[in-house]
């Protein structure tokens, strides 16, 4: 018979996994912030739609080299240490736009904001695979992979109104402020899963159905050998796919509304919720799915595969019928299945790198994995920029992001087969005896 959580880790799980999804909203809000500001923003620095690209993909260029570093970084000192501190410097960084005079000290921002951001979802699919068993990873993991979405979701109205009231300067402070009292609480609140004296009832539950690994704090030689492995490489380049297409929708998404779909600004942020608002049911969906398939019997890499290929495929397809579609409501109900369909496959793809990754590099391969896609995710907002310049119209970026969602489909399915086993990465005379960090 399967154990049960006890009632002291119920509560951890809860009050980690809301503070996980309270930070990742605050973290998707704060890089929206750009994106929902985009026609004021022009307007007041007199930017081109190329400087406007490439002034978002700035944060993107940032946030996907840290996450190389990062991830090991997270499996060394653990989340409560890396997310507090990286909360703390990105809402630094995103107050600071509310004071910038030109597009470079904008840029500069922006880069202090990716690199303060890189640590949130490394840490997240750690706390998870941390304080849950194998069984139960996959609502947790679509709940927090989902909060990007509910954080894009709100930014649309939310801050759609307060820059129409207030500015979009004090928007940006406003929000920073927020983050840095979210880092405090984070900081006071959370324990590592090493830090607590757990009993062996707790223990057995936690590591019932994998190996029980103690804790090493992973070295340079040993990140280098789980970067080196096949499925790294098969997750790394099938989220460059799923994000590329994920942040060409949320840099651009409101200037798509605006210029292609000749929507006002107050209507804008009231259609572009509904596209995001569908990625966080098909986040929530797809890691139920895998969740379901788990408990079921169903091998948990097939589990978390099959929502991962089957949702970044169909997420081409809608993105396809939104570029051909006339009518305006249509291509709302197109970009909401597209976006629907995304969460769904990143949601498990996280989900898929618990099951990959050994405990002690599971920080590690996200963070690899995070690197890949968010290099995609850089290059999205920039490509569209230059080729909705150079073509005055949406169809032929949007045509290139669902060319490269198929691919990522192909990427996944045959290039994450198996797990990376202990033993191809760690070397027992290269081990330094390191204890534990507090």
């Amino acid at each position: 018979m399967p154990t049960h959580a006890t009632a002291r880790l119920k509560h951890i799980q809860r009050t980690s996994l809301t503070l996980l999804v309270v930070s990742g909203m605050l973290n998707y809000m704060d890089r929206a912030a750009l994106s929902i500001a985009n026609p004021l923003i022009r307007q007041d620095l007199g930017l081109s739609v190329a400087e406007m690209g490439l002034l978002l993909s700035s944060f993107l260029w940032a946030y996907s080299f840290t996450q190389l570093p990062i991830g090991g970084l997270v499996d060394r000192f653990r989340p409560r240490k890396m997310l507090a501190c990286g909360l703390v410097l990105w809402s630094i960084a995103q107050a600071l736009g509310g004071f910038i005079v030109g597009f470079w000290s904008f840029v500069g921002t922006r880069v202090l904001l990716g690199i303060g951001e890189s640590p949130q979802f490394s840490s997240c699919v750690r706390v998870v695979r941390d304080w849950y068993n194998v069984r139960d990873r996959g609502l947790p993991t679509g709940l927090f992979a989902g909060s990007s979405a509910m954080g894009t979701a709100i930014s649309a109205p939310l801050l759609t109104f307060m820059m129409l009231s207030f500015g979009w300067r004090w928007m940006f402070v406003v929000l920073g402020v927020l983050g840095v009292g979210l880092g405090v609480v984070w900081w006071t609140v959370y324990r590592n899963v090493d830090d607590v004296p757990l009993t062996a009832e707790e223990q057995t539950h936690l590591h019932e159905g994998e190996a029980n690994e103690p804790y090493q704090a992973v070295t340079i030689p040993e990140w280098l050998r789980v970067l080196r492995t096949g499925p790294t490489w098969g997750l790394l380049l099938g989220f460059f796919g799923t994000t590329y297409i994920s942040w060409m929708f949320t840099a651009w998404l409101p200037g798509y509304l605006e210029m292609d779909r000749h929507m006002s600004i107050p209507k804008t942020g009231m259609y572009a919720a509904i596209p995001f608002a569908a990625q966080v049911l098909g986040s929530l969906s797809g890691g139920m799915f895998a969740q379901f398939l788990t408990r079921r019997g169903v091998n948990p890499m097939t589990a978390a595969k099959i929502p991962v290929v089957g949702g970044v495929a169909g997420m081409a397809l809608f993105t396809i019928l939104t570029a051909e579609v006339a009518n305006d409501q249509l291509a709302i109900a197109c970009l909401s299945l597209a976006l629907y369909l995304g969460g769904t496959s990143i949601a498990c793809a996280w989900t898929l790198i618990c099951v990959v990754a050994p405990r002690n590099y599971v920080g590690s391969l996200a963070g690899m994995k995070n690197f890949g896609g968010y290099f995609g995710g850089a290059l999205a907002p920039t490509v569209t920029g230059f080729i909705v310049q150079g073509t005055h119209s949406f169809r032929l970026a949007l045509l290139t992001g669902a060319a490269v969602g198929f691919a990522a489909s192909l990427i996944y399915l045959f290039g994450v087969r198996r797990k990376i086993t202990v033993a191809e990465i760690t070397r027992p005379d290269e081990r330094p005896a390191v204890a534990a960090p507090g």
